[in-house]
């Protein structure tokens, strides 16, 4: 008779005990925060302490991005037809891909082509930049990661930079982002690095197979995805016709984080 049994590493049940890779989740829940639970659960082991705060702002980078992205506005449009949250969140979600959110992957199979290079071929930073571009251009593809219909510098790279020195692991990966920046500047084109891009990078210093690497996005973008359900349940009226061009912003001023009493 076959053997029916399969086995699973992430989480062991028994009666009043719950372990999360071979940790206590009560024991986790007072000594570990979300992200290092993140960490934990996706990649087996807790992360460097040095780690904690990069990985935090990971998932802190990708919260939301407004309502004009394509995750939220499938999140609106869903909520105005009366769909539940989890049918709206899902709506959201499902609007993921790889020219929406998705580009950590593709990002992260990128860098470690050129990456490769470097360690295999005995190329620089510049060099390796200047093939890989030149072998994607050729293949009819495009470097993920790199320019934003927005932003000309983005913040939250800017910080994912500093966070990435701070943490010690500023290596090839995020090397080779920088001599792109520079390749594309060079040729007269604005393509600063985005923050998949960033997040792809700090991914492939920190060793998380890429095939996973769109789950950085996807996981903090669920949170946004609930506000916009919220706010559109709570504020406006069913089945409305959605004008993305006419949405004011009226919330909060800026304010400083310093500000919490």
């Amino acid at each position: 008779m076959a053997d029916k049994t399969w086995n699973t590493a992430i989480t062991q049940v028994k009666p009043n005990e719950l372990r999360l890779r071979g940790y206590r989740i009560d024991e986790l829940m007072a000594k570990s925060g979300f992200a290092e639970t993140v960490w934990l659960t996706w990649m087996g082991e807790l992360p460097k302490p040095e780690w904690t705060p990069l990985i935090e702002s990971m998932l802190v980078a990708s919260v939301d991005h407004g309502h004009t992205p394509p995750s939220a506005f499938s999140a609106r449009i869903a909520t105005s037809t009366g769909a539940s949250i989890s049918q709206a969140v899902a709506a959201g979600t499902l609007s993921i891909n790889a020219s929406h959110g998705g580009a950590i992957e593709g990002c992260m199979k990128a860098l470690a082509r050129g990456v490769k290079m470097i360690k295999e071929d005995g190329l620089d930073h510049a060099a390796a930049a200047a093939k890989l571009i030149g072998d994607l251009k050729a293949e009819g593809k495009r470097m993920p990661g790199f320019g934003h219909r927005v932003h000309t510098c983005d913040p939250r790279t800017v910080r994912f930079r500093e966070l990435a020195k701070d943490a010690g692991v500023y290596g090839d990966h995020l090397k080779l982002t920088d001599a792109i920046e520079e390749l594309f500047k060079a040729k007269g084109r604005e393509l600063p690095l985005n923050v998949d891009g960033a997040v792809a990078a700090v991914l492939c210093e920190l060793g998380v197979d890429s095939t996973i690497g769109n789950a950085f996005f996807i996981l903090p973008r669920v949170v946004g995805l609930v506000a916009h359900f919220a706010e559109e349940r709570q504020r406006e009226k069913v089945m409305r016709r959605i004008d993305q061009a006419a949405a004011e912003y009226d919330g909060p001023e800026p304010r400083d984080i310093g500000e919490r009493s």
